[in-house]
This record gives structure tokens, sequence and C-alpha cells, in this order.
């Protein structure tokens, strides 16, 4: 059985259209992709919604997601950019604990 994800790029655009139209030249880039990734649907959502309030954050953060795309390019962007599991972890708002578990299945499971 094949899963269906939500259709982001259909639901960021309403959402831009509809509350927040001066973002729309900001996110052009991203939405005028073929399909979007995980990492662009987090990057959108931190263009328009630039969240200020601390607790709404860590909120958020507790409930993201990432399949195997996603972190693969977490990986291969902590590569190229030389940086540290800190590094990135704090690039991309995630637990160390995070990036080094899934460093450690991409060790032994060269299918991630």
């Amino acid at each position: 059985m094949e899963k269906s994800y939500p259709d982001y790029k259909r639901i960021y655009n309403d959402i831009i259209t509809k509350r927040y139209p001066q973002k729309k030249k900001i996110c052009r880039g991203i939405l005028e992709k073929e399909e979007l990734s995980a990492l662009d649907v987090i990057k959108l959502n931190s263009l328009i919604f630039e969240t200020k309030n601390k607790e709404a954050t860590i909120f958020n953060q507790q409930h993201r997601s990432y399949d195997k795309s996603a972190i693969l390019d977490i990986l291969n962007y902590q590569k190229k950019n030389k940086l540290n599991n800190t590094q990135i972890a704090l690039h991309f708002k995630l637990s160390r604990n995070s990036i080094a578990k899934w460093k450690k299945m991409a060790e032994f499971d060269k299918s991630l």
C-alpha cells in the first residue's frame, strides 16, 4: 500500500495567497520546484511564520518527523559543509542525539 503525503506545495501556496501575500516573492524559488522535500517544507515554514515565541518553537520542534530522503539530505549537507553534530543540529534546530542516531543507522544500514 502506497503512503499518501499532504500536498505541501498547494498548502503553502494557499497560505501565502490568503494570509501572507507579501512573502510570495521570497518563497517563489522553493514553490516552483516540481516536488518539495522535507527540508523545503521546513524552510518554507520558517520563512512564512517566523516564530518569535520560544515555547511555540520548542513545541513545533518536538513534533517534526523526517523521512529517509530528508535524513540523507541533512547528513549530506553536514558532510558537504564539514560541520560537526552540534553545528548541524543548531542549523536545522535538531537534537545532537538525533544526528548521532541517524549517522549510526546510516553506517549499519546502507538502505538509509
